[in-house]
């Protein structure tokens, strides 16, 4: 007990110091590499040979791997991608899909409790404005380095949005059943014509976030915020960010600009105008198939 103590002591006289320390207009950036993995044998890579696998690992790589820079202050944030040029062969077709389904700079002000986010979806640009909601964050006294700083756990569950690509993953075949008619034959088939319906996202997931009270901003990459100190990496289902860099008080200030291009949604309409765009897809991919077999 008085190690702990002692521990959480030094940690409150580091957030008091620095905080002092720290200018009434400081800004900072944080770089950080995301990362998610998939497992090609749920997506008939078993049938690849290994250097089929490679091939195709390098091709989805600008797609699962990424950076972005995080801009911050005491109370705003902008989040977006770090682009850089893609070697020629990678990254095609899979960028064009998850340009639809991956956000464009996404801008936090923790004390207003706003949200903004540039996001195109099939050629056609949106702003989705909404509420900043908070995790309800459970903190340890595990620590552990990132980089110079000293870092505290904490954990969370999250809610995953239905269209969150990074948690999609091929739905379990279920048990084979007894076929009691000729409409479950039918209802199988309606399934199988239908590319969604091997899909599934998990409805919650378990995120574990590392913060620095030596940066006492309740700041961090992508949707997470509300610790008391930057967060310097996230684990989440199949995807890892962390940071790999910082700069304090860059001679350069950047303004942190609100996005403000697009048809202003909220996130609960946006993922409506998703659902709907998928439903036609689907009917237009199921009336193609049905089309096919009756020739």
């Amino acid at each position: 007990m008085k190690t702990l103590a002692l521990k959480l002591n030094l940690v409150l006289l580091t957030f008091c110091f620095s905080f002092t320390a720290i200018a009434q207009d400081f800004q900072g950036k944080a770089y950080y590499m995301s990362k998610t993995t998939m497992d090609l044998d749920q997506w008939g890579g078993e049938q690849m040979s290994p250097d089929q696998k490679k091939r195709m690992q390098e091709r989805m790589k600008s797609f699962l791997e990424k950076e972005y820079v995080l801009t911050f202050n005491k109370t705003e944030s902008i989040y977006k991608e770090d682009e850089r040029l893609e070697t020629p062969g990678t990254g095609r077709g899979w960028g064009g899909f998850g340009s639809s389904f991956t956000g464009g700079p996404k801008y936090k002000n923790v004390k207003e409790k706003e949200l903004l986010q540039d996001q195109e979806f099939f050629g056609k640009q949106f702003l989705i404005k909404d509420e900043l909601k908070a995790l309800e964050w459970k903190m340890g006294t595990e620590t552990k380095q990132i980089g110079q700083y000293t870092c505290f756990k904490a954990t969370a569950t999250k809610v995953v949005d239905q269209f969150d690509w990074r948690s999609m993953r091929r739905r379990q075949p279920p048990p084979p059943k007894k076929k009691d008619s000729a409409k479950s034959d039918d209802s199988a088939k309606a399934d199988s014509d239908d590319p969604m319906s091997e899909i599934e996202v998990p409805k919650t997931v378990e995120v574990v976030a590392w913060y620095t009270p030596q940066i006492p901003v309740n700041q961090g990459p992508d949707d997470y915020w509300g610790l008391p100190g930057l967060i310097l990496e996230v684990n989440a289902d199949r995807t890892t960010i962390l940071c790999t860099k910082i700069i304090m008080n860059p001679e350069e200030k950047e303004e942190i600009k609100k996005p403000y291009k697009g048809d202003e949604v909220t996130q609960s309409e946006y993922t409506e105008i998703i659902t709907q765009k998928m439903q036609e897809m689907r009917d237009m991919y199921g009336g193609r198939r049905g089309g096919r077999g009756r020739n």
